[in-house]
């Protein structure tokens, strides 16, 4: 791709019998990085890491030559909950998968933001913005927490770059305007974007996931609506915060509102679509994690290889 950094290819991986079973089955899968669970995505306690098993991990992410790994918080998160237990429950478990993501080695944790169900939208990005802060507070660690982009059903937050913007106006980080190189973005600062965008401890930026952003109206399959797509999240967040794509085909069509993924190929964005997007310079600077269903992820992988080689 003629860049520095080269995107890392990698899915979504199981961890059972142990954690340190995961580099192995992302390495039988040809993938170079993957992501993973902690715990169980469903509840209960997360399993000890006791340094026996730090140790094992890391002896299989040496063996297996992988440098760099993701997690994904449980399903049930939710910032924004009029339930006093579920949102506390949401923050402290955050910040405990940051801390052992700081201890495993993670480079990012990537979590769902939540519903403002039976309240307001404004009311819900509140919630969620004064959850963020109080799992970064205090916080330093290695793991950074990245916030990903939501499919749009129902009461949803996240799921437009508006929101996510939004959300990162109220922890304080700037919002960049305009499609402009990052060490010419603000030249008054002196710090520069990317240190501005570090500015908030522990937090890292956002993750972009394909089958997500189409299935909330943003169409990236051709060229020109895929740079479209990019100036708006460059307008209302800032191409500097995006550090991780989801890549997953979608079983809803445009704007379908609901999350379902598919392989790559077999759903309505195409592999056609997801090569223009990959292709764009902004997601050659990141690495591609997949999704999809167990069955088949060997193909996901080789023709995300392929794109790469574009």
């Amino acid at each position: 791709m003629g860049d520095m950094h080269m995107s890392k290819i990698g899915a979504h991986v199981s961890i059972a019998g142990g954690i340190f079973m995961a580099p192995k089955r992302a390495n039988d899968l040809g993938c170079e990085t993957f992501q993973c669970f902690t715990r169980s995505p469903q509840g209960g306690p997360a399993p000890e890491l006791t340094k026996s098993v730090v140790a094992d991990f890391q002896s299989q992410m040496n063996e297996f030559g992988i440098e760099t790994f993701y997690i994904h918080t449980p399903y049930y998160i939710n910032f924004a909950s009029l339930e006093p237990r579920i949102k506390h429950s949401s923050i402290r478990v955050v910040r405990d998968e940051l801390e052992r993501g700081s201890i495993l080695g993670a480079r990012y944790v990537m979590t769902h933001l939540g519903s403002h169900a039976g309240q307001t939208l404004e009311e819900g990005i509140a919630k969620v913005s004064d959850a963020v802060n109080k799992i970064l507070d205090g916080y330093v660690g290695t793991t950074e927490l990245l916030l990903e982009i939501a499919a749009g059903s129902g009461n949803v937050i996240g799921d437009t770059f508006d929101e996510i913007g939004e959300i990162l106006k109220q922890l304080g980080l700037p919002v960049r305007v305009g499609l402009v190189p990052l060490e010419t973005a603000r030249p008054q600062d002196p710090l520069g974007a990317q240190a501005r965008a570090r500015s908030l401890m522990g937090f890292g930026g956002v993750c972009f996931d394909t089958c997500h952003a189409f299935a909330a109206g943003y169409d990236f399959r051709t060229p020109e609506k895929a740079k479209a797509v990019l100036a708006d999240f460059d307008k209302k967040i800032g191409l500097e915060y995006l550090k991780l794509t989801h890549v997953n085909d979608s079983m809803m069509d445009l704007d379908g509102k609901r999350d379902r993924h598919e392989h790559i190929g077999d759903g309505f964005i195409g592999v056609e679509g997801i090569t223009t997007l990959l292709t764009t310079k902004p997601f050659q600077k990141i690495d591609w994690l997949l999704e999809t269903g167990d069955s088949g992820r060997e193909e996901d992988i080789k023709i995300l290889k392929k794109i790469r080689s574009l």
